[in-house]
């Protein structure tokens, strides 16, 4: 049985990166590394969440990034999913104002997937807040998906 992943938006954005600097080259070659030589080894998945926040906004490269992830397989929002967001932010794990977050991360704690994958260091991938975020899915009875980037994925 193939483990589960749970794409994030910055996967499909990171694969079709157009910045210049080291660092967002660096990133976009190991998202499209990692696409071309592991993502068949697991079950992806995305939700609405990820098609519309790919949808929003004018910016580079933004057809092939929506292409990107047609066909894959989308896990449902529902109230819980939504009331478990709203539980991370009341508890200071997102900023109120990143909800895309609170809900990337309810969706793959609430469906039980094995990764979230990622490449927001920021609010989902940081080593300072996994700890948190496994205390309160623990208090929700939620198991706690691996938030790793693709970098961390190659590595398995």
């Amino acid at each position: 049985m193939k483990s589960t992943v749970y794409l994030e938006t910055t996967i499909p954005s990171f694969y079709y990166e157009t910045r210049t600097d080291a660092e967002f080259i660096a990133m976009r070659n190991w998202t499209r590394k990692w696409w071309k030589e592991r993502k068949d080894d697991f079950d992806c998945f995305i939700s609405v969440a990820v098609s519309d926040e790919l949808e929003k906004g004018d910016y580079p490269k933004k057809e092939e990034k929506i292409h990107l992830i047609t066909g894959m397989e989308y896990l449902e929002i529902n109230d819980a999913i939504e009331e478990i967001a709203e539980v991370y932010i009341a508890n200071y794990l997102m900023p109120k104002d990143v909800v895309g977050d609170a809900l990337h991360l309810a969706t793959a704690s609430y469906h039980k997937i094995d990764y979230l994958l990622t490449w927001n260091c920021s609010h989902l991938a940081n080593a300072n807040k996994k700890k948190h975020i496994r205390r309160i899915n623990g208090r929700l009875r939620l198991s706690t998906p691996e938030i790793i980037t693709p970098l961390e994925i190659m590595e398995e």
